[in-house]
């Protein structure tokens, strides 16, 4: 599968790519964040503030891990202090379809 995932057995071919988009989206901030940044591109003290609870510590591994996994883009801006903006990439705009839909399903399911 790559990026650590390691590979398929043959029984487990067909979820493999299921487990991989959980572990991607796993944890408790992430989707919060995806969701946020499928609107507009963020700085952080703002992604902080609208995510009320998160840590600072929290926030930035979450967000380093989104980037790793190339879901997020980190754009820094050479100005005094520097500016840093977070995105969705390409990838996360199709993974935040794939959460609206888990949105809906969530709000189905809740009723």
């Amino acid at each position: 599968m790559g990026k650590g995932y390691g590979d398929c057995s043959l029984e487990v071919t067909r979820a493999c790519p299921i487990e991989m988009t959980l572990h991607i989206i796993g944890g408790k901030w992430k989707g919060i964040i995806i969701d946020i940044l499928s609107e507009k591109s963020v700085r952080f003290n703002e992604l902080k503030r609208l995510i009320p609870g998160i840590t600072q510590r929290m926030l930035t591994l979450q967000l380093r891990e989104l980037e790793t996994d190339g879901i997020v883009k980190r754009k820094v801006e050479d100005t005094v202090p520097p500016k840093v903006e977070y995105s969705l990439t390409d990838q996360g705009e199709n993974l935040s379809r794939i959460l609206e839909s888990m949105r809906v399903w969530g709000n189905k399911y809740y009723k």
